[in-house]
This record gives structure tokens, C-alpha cells and sequence, in this order.
């Protein structure tokens, strides 16, 4: 067995699995955020109602991301301290603010919000939640600053063989971080809104608590929307960027061999053949990659045989002769795709809500509220597909132009206890989603009016602390 496989297969499994709940919750701290905002505001108890549900299932979700979180950090020592050493110094920096200043933020103000609701005013107890959704959103803006760098290396002077930083402020003006973020943010956008309104729609099936429901999915709807088309925008600025920084990546999206005309069709369908390196079937649409790159119909792309010349004269010297800076294009390319389709998806099935809804007829439209529930999954296929995309595409750099993968491993652990860590990881991880999907259940079972009693039942019991 190959340890590098096996540390690149762990790597993978963890980060996907971590990356599960993440983005569920950035956005549906943002949407309890917004529920209690309502109530204050308004002065609707139903709006209440709605974020004291929807937060104790951000509750849920947070908790087991925490835990799944500690794991990625473990690994860099564990399995990739040859790039540990190399890159700490730059690395570390961000890591360790993300832990010191947003976790801690976050948590500080999550346990005030649960306990607060009767002991703080509305205002500061709405001041808390809003504190919260910062805290997530900054500790993304944090990971992402990291993951830019291996992306764009930038802020770093090259001293004893190892990357130091001299610039922090570029580290975080980094323009890889600037079109990253709105990225997953949107998408953080996304995964929430049809997380709630797959929850909404089989309840409103059911008939159950029609009124919470249905103002709970109006509002997924708009987010829904609001997300999915911004992740569609950000993601064309994102491709732009691309074209720039990392054209191996971009060519190998798009199964791009030789260079394009001008200008330059987009690939909607292709069977690549990696051997020979050509597609033997092509569906394209006409001026359509020029566009996405450019944002005009004119211009061509360079393909993987030239850029593979390109960076052979470049970058031989740094990580030695013979190297294959072309990725798996196969999984490069369909990710891509998959990435988008489930993306078309969100905006099509938001319009059609937004429709519905403006003409009363959502919570009649049996056949819309039953596809919800499936459709809850479509933003984290299109989350994983888009960073398989990103990371698979990258290969062999781990950070790019000056390190591969292959030299980032610890080289001096076996193969064995890799794939016995990577064995303990599963299980572990596995028990913990079964834990989070069992809770999760047991939430909506109870439905809103249960929490609600039960939180009326706390406030109003003469043992509790501060009553």
C-alpha cells in the first residue's frame, strides 16, 4: 500500500465529511439571525417560534462540525508534516485565529443565546445570534485564507527552504480569497435554504403546523434564490480567476488537450480518453467557454499539451524532472458539471417556489413539496463536486509552484497506520451522523409547538437560576 494514497484518500474522506456541516452551519445561523430579527421587530411570537426550532437544529449540526473539525488540523501533523514544515509559518497564521477569535466567538455568544432568551433583553439576546453568524462567517473567511494560499501563494519569502510570511496583509487581500468566499458563502446560502424548505415541505405534506411551516419555507424560497444565483455569479468570477492563476486546472475542466479556437466553445458533454489525451465524442455550446472565461464571446484557452511544456520549463527545477502537471481530468471535468447541474437545479426549483408562492399555491403543489425532500441534498453534492474540482484540479500541487503533493507526506509513517486512522476516523465519523441525523429527526418529530412548550415550561420555572 501506498502511503500517500492512503493519506490523500483520508484527507479526502474527513474533509468532505467535515464540509457537510459547515456550510449548513454558516447559513442557517444566518436564517435563525434573520427569524429573530423578524420577532423583534415584528413582534410575531411565530417568528420566535421559528428560531428557537431552526436554532436547535443549528445546535445539533455546529456541535458535530466542531468535532469533525479537530480531525483536519490533527492531520497536517499526522500524515503531511513534510508540508507542516514547509509551509507552518504561512499556514499556521490563519488557523490559529480562525481557533482564538471566531470559535471562540462563536461559542461564547451561542451559549448566551441559548441561555439568554429570558434573561437577556430581545435586543442584546438578537444581538448575540447575529454575533454567532458573524463568528461562522469569519471562521470560513479564516479557513479559506489558508486554502487560498495553497491555491495563490502570496505574503512569503522563500528562507531555508521554507515559505515564511512578510506579508499578512496580502494573506488577506489575497484575490484567490476575495473570489473564494462569496463562493462558499453563497453556497452556505443555498445549503441552508433547501436544508429548511426540504424539512418545511414534508411537513406541510403532512399537514402539520401549516402556518410555521409555510412562513419558514418562504423565507428558504427567498434565500434559496438569493444563494443560488449568487453562487452561479461568483462562480463565473471564480472561473475568471482561473484562467489567470491556474489554466491547468481550468484546461483540465473543461477536457481542453489542445489549445481552442477563438473563440472558444463551452463542453457540455465528453468522452475523454486520458491515454491517447483526446475526447472521442464532443457536445459543446459555441462561444460559450469565451464568455465564462472573459465574459465576451472571443478568445481561446490554452490546452493541457502546452501548458504541460509550459510548466515543465518552469517548474522542473523546483520539484525535479519528469513531473506530470496535468490532473485527473476525468474527475476534474465531471465534478465540474456536477457541480453545475446541481446548481442549475437550486435556481430552477427556487423560481418555481418563488412562482408558487407568489400565487398561493404552495403549500397545494404536492408534486414541488415532495421533490424538497430529495432536493436537500443537491447543495452538498454541488458543495463536494466543487471542491473535488478545485483540490483534485490543483494536483500534483499541494501549494501551487512550489510544492506537490508527493513531498508534502510524512515520510516516515507506514502505510498501515494511515489506513488504521483512516479505518477509526470512519467509524467514528459514521456514529457521529447517525447521532446527528437521529437528533435531527427527533426535533422535527417533536415539531415547533413541543419546543416551544418546552422552553415556555423552562422560563417559568421558579428553580431556575436568575428567575
Amino acid at each position: 500500500m501506498d502511503p500517500l494514497f492512503l493519506a490523500r484518500v483520508q484527507f479526502a474522506a474527513t474533509t468532505i465529511f467535515h464540509f457537510f456541516f459547515v456550510p449548513l452551519s454558516i447559513g442557517l445561523v444566518f436564517m435563525v439571525a434573520i427569524m429573530e430579527t423578524m420577532y423583534v421587530v415584528k413582534k410575531n411570537e411565530l417568528y420566535k417560534k421559528m428560531a428557537k426550532f431552526w436554532g436547535h437544529l443549528f445546535l445539533i449540526n455546529f456541535a458535530v462540525g466542531v468535532v469533525t473539525g479537530i480531525i483536519q488540523e490533527f492531520q497536517f501533523g499526522m500524515n503531511w508534516s513534510d508540508y507542516s514544515r514547509f509551509v507552518g509559518d504561512v499556514f499556521g497564521a490563519p488557523l490559529a485565529i480562525e481557533a482564538l477569535l471566531a470559535f471562540f466567538m462563536e461559542s461564547t455568544f451561542i451559549g448566551l443565546w441559548i441561555f439568554g432568551w429570558d434573561r437577556l433583553s430581545k435586543k442584546v439576546h438578537l444581538a448575540c445570534i447575529w454575533l454567532v453568524s458573524l463568528g461562522t462567517t469569519l471562521s470560513a473567511i479564516w479557513i479559506l485564507t489558508a486554502n487560498s494560499f495553497m491555491q495563490v501563494p502570496v505574503g512569503f519569502a522563500m528562507k531555508n527552504g521554507r515559505a515564511e510570511m512578510n506579508d499578512f496583509l496580502a494573506l488577506i487581500t489575497n484575490g484567490q480569497l476575495l473570489v473564494e468566499f462569496p463562493h462558499v458563502f453563497t453556497g452556505a446560502l443555498c445549503t441552508a435554504a433547501f436544508f429548511v424548505a426540504g424539512i418545511c415541505g414534508y411537513n406541510l405534506l403532512k399537514k402539520r403546523h401549516i402556518a410555521f411551516y409555510k412562513k419558514s419555507m418562504k423565507l428558504a424560497i427567498i434565500i434559496g434564490l438569493i444563494g443560488s444565483i449568487g453562487v452561479a455569479l461568483t462562480g463565473h468570477t471564480q472561473a475568471q480567476y482561473l484562467v489567470k492563476t491556474q489554466p491547468m486546472k481550468m484546461a483540465a475542466a473543461e477536457g481542453i488537450w489542445k489549445d481552442t479556437a477563438d473563440p472558444a466553445p463551452w463542453s457540455l458533454f465528453a468522452l475523454i480518453d486520458t491515454k491517447k489525451q483526446e475526447n472521442k465524442f464532443e457536445l459543446n455550446i459555441p462561444y460559450a467557454l469565451s464568455f465564462l472565461s472573459y465574459s465576451k464571446f472571443e478568445g481561446s484557452l490554452k490546452g493541457m499539451e502546452t501548458l504541460q511544456k509550459e510548466y515543465t520549463e518552469k517548474y522542473d527545477s523546483i520539484v525535479g524532472e519528469g513531473t506530470n502537471y496535468i490532473p485527473p481530468v476525468k474527475t476534474t471535468y465531471w465534478s465540474f458539471r456536477l457541480m453545475v447541474g446541481f446548481g442549475a437545479a437550486m435556481i430552477l426549483l427556487s423560481i418555481i417556489g418563488l412562482i408558487l408562492w407568489k400565487r398561493d399555491r404552495l403549500v397545494a403543489s404536492s408534486t414541488f413539496l415532495k421533490f424538497l425532500v430529495p432536493a436537500i441534498a443537491f447543495p452538498y453534492l454541488a458543495n463536494t463536486f466543487g471542491w473535488l474540482m478545485t483540490e483534485i484540479g490543483r494536483q500534483p500541487w499541494s501549494v501551487f509552484g512550489l510544492m506537490t503533493t508527493a513531498d508534502a507526506v510524512s515520510p516516515n509513517v507506514p502505510a498501515g497506520m494511515v489506513l488504521f486512522s483512516t479505518i477509526i476516523y470512519l467509524v467514528v465519523f459514521t456514529i457521529l451522523l447517525g447521532v446527528m441525523v437521529y437528533l435531527i429527526i427527533r426535533e422535527i418529530k417533536k415539531g415547533p409547538e413541543e419546543v416551544q412548550g418546552i422552553d415556555d415550561k423552562l422560563s417559568t420555572d421558579p428553580f431556575k437560576v436568575g428567575a
